[in-house]
C-alpha cells in the first residue's frame, strides 16, 4: 500500500505520522517528538524500517491538520525552464542539445508552506502572481559532486510543489548593467510563495520519476496537465547538477521545473478568493486557497 509521511498537528505541537492510501493520517508512535526532519537526518536508517512500516496497524488520528512535510528546510533548490513544452509557450526555440539545468533559491522559512495554508498576494500595484507546479526531489543523504548515476541512493522521496511566481518583479527596469535586469530573487521569494505537500512519497514507491501525470487547476479549471516525460533534463539530472554547485543535506528539497500551462502568455494570474490544486501521479493532491495581501496586513495592524 502506497503511504506517504506527513507533518500533522492536534491540539498540541507538529508530529509526524504516515497518510495512508485511504487518506486517512495515522500517529508514528515510534517517532515521537522528532520532527520529519529528524527522520532525513537519519534516513538511511530509518528509511530501512519504514519499508517494512505495517500502515493498517497504525492508530488512526482524526480532527488534523497537514502542515508543510518539512517545515523548515535548510534549502529549497529550483530548476527553471526544464519543460520542453514550458519553452515553446514562453516563446523560446527548443535548445539543442539541452544545456545544464539553471537554479534559483527560495527562502525555506518564510516561503514554504503547506496543504490549505493561503497563498498570500502581495499587497501593491500591479501585482501578477503566477503558478508553477513542480516534482519535487527530497533529499536523504548528504551529497556533494554526484554522479546522476548515484542520486538515487541520495534521495528520499518526493512531494508536490508550487513554485508562485511574481512575473511583475522578473524584470528589472532600474537595474544599474544589463546582467543585473533579470531578478529571480525578487520573483521568487516572497512569503508563502512555495507551498509543498501534502506529504514526501518514499523512492520506494516511485519507481520511474519521469514518467508522472502532473495537473493544475484554478478554481476547478485545468491550466497545467503535462507529465514528468517532457522534462529537458530528468530529475536526477538534476539533482546531480545541483550537487555540482552546492552541498545538498537531508531534508532540502530539489524543485524541477514546472510544465507548460502557466498563467503568463495567457494573461492570467491568481486572484484572491481562487483555490490552486495540484496533483501528481502517486504523489497525492496539493491545495492552497488564495489572499489578498492588503486584507491579511490589514489585520495585522487591526
Amino acid at each position: 500500500m502506497t503511504w506517504s509521511l506527513v507533518t500533522y498537528r492536534g491540539d498540541g505541537e507538529p508530529a509526524v505520522g504516515v497518510r495512508d492510501a485511504d487518506g486517512a493520517v495515522r500517529a508514528l508512535p515510534q517517532y515521537a517528538g522528532r520532527t520529519l526532519l529528524d527522520l532525513l537526518e537519519d534516513w538511511p536508517a530509518v528509511g530501512e524500517r519504514l519499508r517494512t512500516l505495517d500502515v493498517a496497524s497504525l492508530p488512526v488520528v482524526g480532527d488534523v491538520r497537514l502542515e508543510a512535510p518539512i517545515r523548515f528546510p535548510r534549502k529549497v533548490v529550483c530548476a527553471g525552464a526544464n519543460y520542453f513544452a514550458h519553452l515553446a509557450e514562453m516563446k523560446v526555440d527548443r535548445p539543442d542539445p539541452v544545456g545544464a539545468p539553471y537554479f534559483f533559491l527560495k527562502p525555506p522559512s518564510t516561503s514554504v508552506i503547506g496543504p490549505g495554508d493561503p497563498i498570500v498576494l502581495p499587497d501593491r500595484p500591479g501585482r501578477r502572481i503566477d503558478w508553477e507546479a513542480e516534482l519535487a526531489v527530497v533529499i536523504g543523504r548528504r551529497a556533494r559532486d554526484l554522479d546522476e548515476a548515484d542520486v538515487a541512493g541520495h534521495i528520499a522521496g518526493y512531494t508536490i510543489l508550487n513554485d508562485v511566481s511574481a512575473r511583475d518583479r522578473l524584470s528589472r527596469p532600474d537595474a544599474v548593467a544589463p546582467p543585473f535586469g533579470f531578478d529571480w530573487t525578487s520573483a521568487k521569494g516572497e512569503d508563502t510563495f512555495c507551498p509543498t505537500g501534502p506529504g514526501v512519497t518514499p523512492a520506494w514507491f516511485v519507481p520511474d520519476p519521469q514518467d508522472l501525470r502532473i495537473t493544475l487547476t484554478v478554481n476547478g479549471v485545468v491550466k497545467q496537465d503535462s507529465s514528468t516525460k517532457d522534462m529537458m533534463n530528468s530529475a536526477f539530472t538534476v539533482v546531480a547538477a545541483a550537487s555540482r554547485i552546492m552541498t545538498l543535506e537531508p531534508g532540502d528539497i530539489v524543485a524541477t521545473g514546472s510544465p507548460a500551462g502557466v498563467g503568463a502568455p495567457r494573461g492570467e494570474f491568481l486572484q484572491p478568493g481562487d483555490e490552486v490544486v495540484i496533483e501528481i501521479d502517486g504523489l497525492g493532491t496539493l491545495r492552497n486557497p488564495v489572499a489578498d495581501g492588503a486584507a491579511a496586513s490589514s489585520r495585522r495592524i487591526a
